[in-house]
């Protein structure tokens, strides 16, 4: 079973940036743990109603959230930071970790990118994730969304805080934003990643997936028709 971590500097910015690929996780039965490093207490919205609101999004992706103490704006860098999110993928088991891209105009994104590049540098599996400010992103990796837009626009609803009075925070605009992805993925709705590295893991070989007892037919091998030339013309 897959451990999935998910680090985000604020309340919100998880969702923002990877809740269809949590949801597809959650939902094949990968364990997903939220880490949230501040409250976002200088944004709008309570710190109160900020953390009821990240517990509801944590719910609508059945996920497990956990929440470091750092100030809003105000995220280190160093080994503390670095040495947190190692805790914490220890005690989770995380074999990937999805945080924000580091082209950010956001410190706390930046620092919190910074450290958990750090902590995951064995980690074969990390997936680096856009926000509203991010700047420079090329992305490599696409998840596909079209079976999750609708969870994920339901836990960055949840931020109700952020969509009612944040312009960075727009349910339209995240959606077609997905479209735009997806399009460009060969999908409909996709997420968009930056990854250092990516362990694709097809898995164990047919014959060790069979159940006891089950014999393999052999493949049977069809000749090819005599070949033609089927070709029409050559550019120079």
């Amino acid at each position: 079973m897959r451990s999935v971590l998910a680090v985000g500097a604020h309340p919100d910015d998880i969702e923002l940036g990877c809740a269809g690929a949590l949801a597809r996780h959650a939902a094949a039965g990968h364990r997903v743990t939220l880490l949230v490093m501040t409250t976002g207490e200088r944004g709008p919205g309570k710190v109160e109603m900020r953390v009821r609101e990240q517990e509801a999004a944590a719910r609508v992706l059945g996920a497990k959230l956990l929440w470091a103490d750092f100030a809003d704006c105000e995220i280190p860098s160093g080994p503390e930071v670095v040495g947190l999110i190692e805790d914490v993928m220890k005690s989770t088991h995380a074999d990937v970790l999805y945080t924000h891209a580091p082209n950010d105009t956001h410190q706390d994104h930046v620092a919190t990118a910074k450290a958990a590049l750090a902590a995951a540098r064995r980690l074969p599996r990390v997936l680096l994730y856009q926000g509203p400010s991010t700047t420079t992103f090329e992305p490599t990796l696409f998840v596909d969304i079209d079976d999750t837009i609708s969870t994920k626009l339901a836990a960055l609803g949840a931020h109700a805080s952020q969509v009612q009075n944040c312009e960075m925070v727009d349910l339209d605009a995240v959606e077609a934003g997905g479209r735009f992805w997806g399009h460009r993925a060969r999908m409909r709705y996709a997420e968009p990643f930056e990854t250092p590295r990516f362990a694709w893991d097809l898995g164990a070989p047919a014959h060790e997936q069979a159940a006891p007892g089950e014999e393999h037919e052999d493949a049977t091998v069809t000749p090819l028709r005599p070949a033609r030339n089927r070709l029409m013309a050559v550019s120079e």
